[in-house]
């Protein structure tokens, strides 16, 4: 069954929670003593309805603040498909959650309060749905109960959204009306938006097609492990295990191991099950090559007239994580990049971006907590990389604080540096 993950994101207070709640009580994905909690803790709060945002917001600080502030995963399957939920939090101090919850996400889903329209953090949230990549955003104008289901409430948000997100690399754009409070197409269409031809959020959410989303034509294998059993009866077996990131690979493809550049043909593609005739991302196999080749931890399968970018510099949008040391031209830290570590010195911080305006800021000399910037970042080892807008897998990658040993950066890779 195909996986759909999705990130919500939106203003505070725009009912993120409350939706996936509803989501998740009406796709019967809760069970009765979750149910009897939450309506007891609703009471306790003063609520005069079963607060179902009190199924994702499980921090007490969330409860007491009626905010998200951590990432909230939630899992759910109907029929048709299996679904993976992040819900991030809307504020603007936790840009750095929001970054990561939906760095893997293959639709977003922004809400909009229908009384406000489009506020800061709504073009926030495009804007960095936007810079990772996701494919498929899905508008939902929630709290439509509050403006008497009127549609020109509905196309107003539409409008002054759409202005926005012509700015930004969207792909495809879907806004349904919602009451996340009272379940309005949330699950079924609802008969008070007569005037909405549209499907549901859950049929869409069923519907959408993100098959052709991954890169089927750029095969890359980063090795995560060489397996060499030392039994008898395997003593001549040498696989290299790890996950495709991208395209196609099948028995008797030639193939080329960097940073070597050695030449090979594929013996056999192993999983779990037993060999198959053909891989694809993001499938965890074991390769093996026709050829004794020294390949190791770090290295890369790929064919041979479709290489990645091989370079020690590269250019990348970084946001910054952490509150305790801020990125400044001189930064030497550690890079993780699919399965290859190396040490990197940041040499150029070319500009740090207003994520509300999108205003380039050229006189910056530093990226502080949740801040986002262009850098160009120098290696120790040559990376092989696509830019993350043609492969968000080998276009990715964490910078680590060597002397706590931290996650202090995420990064998004433009190209290769000059």
């Amino acid at each position: 069954m195909e996986l759909l993950r999705f990130a919500t994101a939106g203003s505070v207070d725009d009912g993120k929670s409350t939706l996936i709640g509803r989501l998740l009580y009406d796709t019967k994905q809760i069970f009765q003593d979750q149910l009897e909690a939450i309506e007891r803790t609703s009471l306790q709060m003063g609520n005069e309805y079963t607060n179902l945002a009190l199924l994702t917001d499980g921090l007490r600080a969330e409860r007491e603040q009626g905010i998200t502030i951590d990432v909230a995963y939630r899992y759910f399957a109907t029929p048709k498909r299996k679904f993976i939920i992040a819900d991030t939090p809307g504020h603007i101090q936790y840009t750095r959650n929001m970054v990561t919850g939906a760095s893997t996400a293959d639709l977003a889903l922004v809400l909009i309060d229908a009384r406000n329209g489009v506020v800061e953090q709504s073009r926030r949230h495009a804007f960095l749905a936007s810079l990772l990549r996701i494919p498929h955003l899905v508008v939902c104008v929630n709290k439509m109960d509050l403006v008497g289901y009127e549609q020109e409430a509905f196309e107003k948000v539409k409008a002054e959204f759409r202005e926005f997100a012509m700015k930004l690399d969207v792909a495809d754009l879907t806004f349904i009306p919602v009451s996340a409070l009272h379940g309005d197409n949330i699950v079924d269409r609802s008969p008070n938006t007569p005037w909405y031809e549209g499907a549901s959020l859950l049929h869409h959410l069923e519907e959408v097609h993100i098959a052709s989303d991954r890169n089927l034509i750029d095969a890359r294998f980063p090795v995560q492990y060489v397996i060499r059993p030392q039994s008898d009866e395997h003593h001549d077996y040498r696989g290299y295990a790890g996950t495709i990131v991208g395209g196609v690979f099948k028995p008797g493809d030639e193939v080329m191991v960097l940073p070597s550049g050695f030449t090979s043909t594929i013996a056999s593609v192993d999983t779990f099950e037993g060999p198959v005739d053909e891989a694809f991302a993001p499938m965890a196999v074991t390769i093996r090559l026709t050829d004794d080749i020294d390949v190791s931890r770090g290295d890369m399968i790929c064919r041979v007239g479709n290489q990645p970018m091989v370079g020690q510099d590269i250019q990348a949008m970084v946001c910054w994580l952490t509150e305790a040391s801020k990125l400044t031209a001189r930064t030497k830290l550690a890079i993780k990049h699919t399965t290859k570590a190396a040490r990197v010195m940041v040499t150029d911080l070319q500009y740090r971006l207003d994520i509300n305006t999108l205003h380039r800021d050229e006189s910056a000399d530093a990226l502080a907590l949740n801040e986002i910037g262009r850098v160009t970042l120098r290696c120790t080892q040559p990376l092989f990389f696509d830019e993350y807008r043609r492969n968000r897998a080998t276009g990715s990658f964490v910078l680590i604080d060597e002397t706590t040993n931290a996650t202090v950066a995420a990064g998004m890779i433009i190209g290769a540096g000059a």
